[in-house]
């Protein structure tokens, strides 16, 4: 089905002004809703039922920007009794904060936790997985005095809301706590003699316990369970570096105290010795890991690879839910005179920001008394929605803005928590924020919740939307699309979103780029023995040889030794380099740190950086010291480097023959260099000029998947030579947009590359690679499902109703070539012929 394109733009419900929204003339429409925003800001009113509010909501504009709407239907809950061994103090506890009897699927996970099986509960947002891991765990820790509990969130604001959970159930001898950055230092020792159940963070695990597995020994020689929640977010690289701390932790759990024996580690199967009360469920084969995952795809698999231990999934959700009603809404164009272009430029109708129209739902609902939360994927757009959403009901009702507000990270915790406080109690009706929204905090009583822009995965979307009606009762999500390939794509294509499974997650424990500095850190904790290489999987022989090579182990018939005084120096949640710290020039002020791989990109000198709703510009990036210098500055422009690539192929994994294509899985190094950067205006998005930069190059080893076509092929399906580079480029730029369709990834997690002819296939070629040294997983999944990954590229072009190319299909956001030379109707002649071509083949290698 063609995409629908609808002149004009949706009417907010209020009068807006300033540059972020548009001002058509809405004062008539402030008569009409001056009293139910009259009401939002008292007492607060009956909410319409989602559906007659979606129906307001829609009739608003010039035309229709829904173009789907999905009703999950409500679900009754199955409870049943709490299992036998459940002490009688732990069921008056968990009676005391309202839980009378569990559901199904929680007795499920407890009971097989117990019994000392390693399982994820994956099951949706508000199913209760909470229980699930604090039944058997706690339940153990009452019943044996020596037992120790560690409980792993990827947040310390989940980690802090466990602890509040944990620490209300008033249990004796349990002394809950927080292990993390912002613990006192007097605090740590207490926390290391006598918490039982401590709650932390993988960083922290790695920066500080295990490097420090002395003191905590007696701790971990008695740990029983260690508990993984929100584990669908340990994906890509720091999915795959958690899994080897994990790793680690598993083998100070089995190092014998100095006088015994070794105890082996665990390889496969059960453990031996029984659960619970019986022999205790780490007695002999270490702690049982029971984890926790949002909806996903093969939650069995990932836990294992995750852990490297066979685990059991429970993913039938027993809870009850209210039913929701989800819309998928399409910002409408903007008229061609809204639409500032360069002189002699083609006048492409654009259409209105994902952040405009977010901004006008959310004060809409707020008018209409409806507790919202919208999420917005920068900190810089959850301020921008929130303050436009404070502007538009302050003109209609002064002071009704006070009850919308901003929630991102970079707020003091203090601040957060005031935040989620004001949200529950009603003080807020409405608060726009990033993803800190979407785990850790247990809000209930919303009633709508708005999505700026795909969230990357299924996995997040349905987090999110479940973030509404979570007391039971009616909810209403909106998917508000951005103009970019993938969100047009999934507006028109519902049949993507719904009815589906959600997507597994990716993660590489084998990524030799993670593997060797974290068996560093392992051997910098105790040496290394060969049952710790079969611990650590495939590939940890040859990169402990390799650390010998460079002499960071020596090799000694007992094992291999650590040779530094110093620790390794890793980074759990990147790859990209050491991190450049942001310095104020006048005061000396550090604003914050960027990974040393996106530096490049963000602190190049003439760069706007924000901190904290605060504009800087970039004087000066020193790289050498790891120092970038800025100075306070409100321009009304933004910055947008450019780079330019090479790529050559190292080695081929793996490959499909189909005669005039190949579909190609192997290592690549890319080299590329940030050049100049574009300045543009923020209201308009005009160019305003292109400034040269002189950065150093930069080397990245990492895996692509790519396909080549014959120019026989090519000229035969229409596409003349002189148009080639245009087609393969538009092709590259779509296919990376609709590759998170796939992959748990987003589009900035991977790059591309295309050519008429590449010096190593001697053919038309289009490169997609993984952003991070060694892959992390996502040109695999590429390689896997390329047919359904490419088809879904073709249709996302082909279906876009822009004559030439658009941010809806072919233009990407991060072009270093600023997205000239593009040939949208020519990219879809190449890709039928790569997809005619593959479906008739078979892989004919690896």
């Amino acid at each position: 089905m063609p995409r629908r394109t609808r002149p004009g733009e949706r009417r907010p419900l209020l009068h807006t002004q300033g540059p972020q929204l548009p001002t058509p003339n809405t004062s008539a429409r402030v008569q009409d809703v001056t009293s139910a925003a009259t009401r939002a800001g008292s007492e607060r009113a009956p909410v319409a039922p989602p559906v007659d509010l979606l129906r307001r909501l829609r009739a608003r504009g010039a035309g229709d920007p829904v173009t789907h709407v999905e009703r999950v239907p409500a679900r009754p809950g199955v409870p049943v009794p709490w299992p036998d061994w459940t002490p009688e103090e732990l069921r008056a506890a968990f009676a005391g904060r309202g839980v009378v009897e569990p559901w199904r699927h929680q007795t499920e996970a407890a009971e097989l936790a117990y019994g000392g099986r390693h399982v994820v509960v994956a099951t949706g947002t508000a199913s209760g997985k909470s229980l699930a891991y604090l039944l058997p765990a706690l339940a153990t820790l009452l019943t044996d005095p020596r037992a120790t509990v560690l409980y792993l969130a990827p947040t310390k604001a989940l980690a802090a809301d466990q602890l509040r959970a944990v620490a209300a159930l008033d249990l004796p001898g349990v002394r809950p706590a927080c292990y993390d950055g912002d613990t006192p230092r007097a605090e740590r020792e207490w926390i290391r003699r006598h918490s039982r159940f401590v709650l932390t963070n993988p960083d922290m695990l790695h920066h500080g316990i295990l490097p420090g597995h002395a003191q905590w020994s007696g701790f971990l020689r008695r740990l029983t369970y260690v508990i993984v929640d929100e584990c669908h977010t340990y994906r890509g690289v720091f999915g795959s570096h958690v899994a080897h701390v994990l790793r680690r932790l598993r083998r100070r759990c089995a190092a014998p105290p100095r006088s015994a024996p070794r105890i082996p580690l665990q390889s496969g199967g059960g453990l031996t010795g029984g659960g619970g009360p019986a022999g205790g469920a780490g007695a002999v084969g270490g702690p049982v890991f029971v984890l926790a995952s949002a909806t996903s795809g093969d939650p069995a698999t990932t836990a294992g690879r995750l852990t490297g231990l066979p685990v059991t999934a429970v993913t039938e959700d027993a809870s009850p839910r209210g039913g929701v009603t989800f819309a998928l809404w399409e910002p409408p164009l903007l008229p061609p005179d809204a639409a500032v272009e360069p002189a002699g430029a083609d006048l492409t109708q654009v259409r209105r920001s994902a952040l405009r129209e977010t901004a006008d739902l959310l004060a809409d609902t707020v008018a209409e008394g409806v507790r919202t939360l919208a999420f917005v994927r920068s900190r810089r757009g959850a301020e921008v929605v929130a303050a436009n959403a404070r502007r538009a009901l302050d003109e209609a009702v002064p002071g009704l803005g006070g009850r919308v507000a901003a929630y991102r990270a970079g707020y003091l915790r203090e601040e957060r928590r005031e935040l989620e406080r004001a949200l529950l109690d009603g003080e807020l009706l409405g608060l726009a924020s990033t993803n800190a929204l979407e785990l850790g905090v247990d809000l209930v009583g919303l009633d709508a919740v708005l999505i700026c822009g795909w969230p990357g995965t299924r996995a997040s979307l349905w987090q999110q939307a479940g973030r509404a009606g979570r007391s039971g009762g009616e909810a209403l999500a909106v998917l508000v699309a951005r103009d970019d390939p993938l969100d047009t794509y999934l507006v028109h294509h519902p049949e993507a979103l719904f009815g589906r499974p959600v997507e597994a997650t990716v993660l590489d424990p084998a990524n030799p780029y993670v593997l060797g500095p974290q068996l560093a850190c392992a051997a910098a904790e105790a040496p290394l023995t060969p049952a710790d290489l079969e611990l650590f999987g495939t590939g940890a022989k040859e990169a402990v040889d390799a650390l010998v090579g460079t002499g960071a182990l020596r090799a000694r018939p007992t094992g291999w030794y650590w040779r530094h005084r110093e620790r390794p120096e890793v980074d759990l949640r990147g790859a990209g380099g050491a991190p450049v710290c942001v310095v104020e020039a006048a005061t000396g002020r550090l604003l914050g740190t960027v990974d040393g791989g996106s530096s490049h990109f963000l602190l190049h000198p003439g760069a706007v950086y924000l901190h904290q709703g605060v504009s800087y510009v970039v004087d000066e990036l020193d790289l050498a010291d790891g120092c970038a210098l800025v100075h306070p500055e409100e321009p009304d422009w933004s910055t947008h480097a450019r780079d330019v690539t090479s790529l050559s192929v190292v080695s081929v994994r793996s490959y499909v023959d189909a005669g005039p294509v190949g579909l190609f899985l192997g290592e690549v190094d890319v080299t590329s260099q940030v050049v100049s950067y574009q300045r543009r205006r923020i209201a308009s998005g005009e160019v305003i000029d292109t400034r040269p930069l002189d950065l150093p190059t930069r080397e990245l080893r990492t895996v692509a998947v790519w396909f080549t076509v014959s120019p026989q092929a090519l000229a035969a399906a229409g596409v003349e030579p002189p148009d080639v580079p245009g087609a393969l480029h538009a092709a590259e730029h779509a296919a990376i947009g609709l590759l998170p369709l796939m992959a748990t990834c987003d589009r900035w997690d991977i790059g591309g590359l295309s050519t008429a002819v590449h010096a190593d296939t001697e053919a038309p070629t289009v490169f997609v690679y993984d952003g991070h040294p060694g892959g992390a997983g996502f040109a695999e999944r590429a390689y896997a499902t390329a047919e359904d990954w490419l088809r879904a590229t073709r249709d996302a072009i082909a279906e876009c109703g822009c004559e030439s190319g658009c941010p809806s299909c072919v233009q990407s956001p991060k072009c270093g070539n600023g997205n000239n030379l593009l040939g949208k109707a020519e990219a879809v002649r190449v890709l039928d012929v790569v997809l005619a071509h593959l479906g008739a083949a078979a892989p004919a290698g690896d």
